[in-house]
């Protein structure tokens, strides 16, 4: 969105420094990357940096409240609340559509947030190659609040390790080795000296939890959780294990999986900002609006922009059999404003928090972009187009 910046690199791009990129980001992976990486970062310039701080800290004002959690406690299924619950979210992630406010100024748009992990690993590997296959970019920084590479890991590392043993901490997923952002999970192992494990893997007998890797038992005391409990029973993964993970002491969380369902889009009714789109439950909605044209219906418990209804009409809100499990959100519009040889595209902004144990404050750390050309932001919903898929911003 820097303009100058924006010229030189689409005047500076080659098919073949992109595709050097790519194959640097694949270096030594034991799994390629499944997903469509964009061809650029994204330029921020400090005045659009400076609003998406001050919607983050308008967020976080929220989810620091002494009520929060009475708030949200309905945004967990009972059967899959853990015990044990801490005191704050390890990681936040907001996501923010560009758009332009009613004097036409550039301003970002809340469309989600997660108490969840997001790709902490793959975007600061990500920034690098940017950086080294386009000198444009030499210069910028991927991080916020002065954080610089070794600093950066430093923080995941307090935030995910702590004072554990790295030797005692893992990775965490259903299929950990088949996921789309698997790539993100090696590129964490790497960093931080823990061992990826799918659920089928991790074994327990009495109260200690271990998996076998090369023929050697190894202990589990700390799960850096990237598992989303409810689509479990969608997997062929081991499953006897979860009831004792759901109340266990013998483990700790990053993040707790609480938050997962605490900060989520049920929480979006409850923020007040300038930032967020109107949002209603479903269930407590008086009457229906009479320009439905400019709301979307969501679930509250989905992923990646599944089940969402874009063009609603009054017929999809009065089929919804379970209305306490949707929200009706003012509709966001993006602005295609990421100039690019091949045309303008849209843009969706992600902040990502790091919270250690021992700070009272989340640390705003990098972000994510996600271009798009297709009606919905996702990258499933992009692979067909160019200048599209995840970047990063550079500050």
């Amino acid at each position: 969105m820097i303009k100058d910046t924006r010229s030189a690199y689409n005047a500076a791009f080659t098919e073949v420094a992109y595709q050097q990129l790519l194959a640097d980001l694949n270096h030594n992976l034991e799994k390629k990357i499944e997903f469509r990486v964009a061809e650029t970062p994204v330029f921020l310039t400090p005045e659009f940096k400076n609003k998406l701080i001050k919607a983050g800290d308008d967020l976080v004002s929220t989810i620091k409240k002494e009520n929060f959690k009475k708030l949200t406690e309905n945004a967990i299924p009972e059967n899959w609340r853990v015990a044990h619950e801490n005191s704050h979210p390890h990681f936040l992630t907001f996501d923010f559509a560009v758009t332009r406010d009613n004097t036409g100024a550039l301003t970002p748009k809340l469309i989600e947030l997660q108490g969840f992990p997001s790709l902490y690993g793959f975007q600061a590997k990500l920034a690098q190659a940017y950086q080294n296959n386009f000198p444009v970019s030499r210069g910028f920084t991927p991080f916020f609040n002065h954080l610089d590479q070794e600093s950066y890991i430093a923080l995941l590392r307090q935030t995910i390790i702590g004072n554990s043993l790295p030797e005692e901490v893992i990775l965490l997923d259903i299929d950990a080795f088949e996921q789309k952002t698997a790539v993100d999970f090696f590129i964490t192992a790497e960093y931080l000296g823990i061992a990826v494990v799918a659920l089928h893997e991790l074994q327990q007998k009495d109260n200690i939890f271990y998996y076998f890797r090369n023929g050697k038992q190894h202990q589990v005391k700390k799960i850096y959780n990237r598992l989303i409990f409810d689509e479990v029973p969608n997997q062929k993964a081991a499953f006897l294990k979860i009831p004792d993970l759901l109340t266990t002491k013998a483990i700790d969380w990053v993040t707790h999986p609480n938050w997962f369902y605490r900060i989520s889009k049920y929480t979006m009714p409850f923020l007040e900002s300038e930032f967020v789109p109107a949002t209603h439950f479903l269930s407590e909605l008086k009457t229906i609006p009479d320009n439905l044209d400019n709301y979307v219906l969501k679930p509250l418990f989905s992923f990646a922009g599944q089940g969402v209804i874009i063009d609603v009409t009054e017929q999809d809100i009065q089929a919804i059999a379970d209305p306490e499990n949707w929200i009706l959100q003012e509709k966001v519009t993006y602005e295609p404003v990421i100039e690019t040889p091949d045309g303008p595209v849209k843009c969706e902004i992600r902040l990502m928090y790091l919270w250690p144990d021992q700070d009272t404050e989340p640390t705003l750390a990098i972000s994510l972009a996600r271009l798009s050309r297709g009606k919905m932001i996702g990258v499933r919903y992009n692979k067909d187009f160019s200048w599209v898929g995840g970047s990063v911003c550079l500050i």
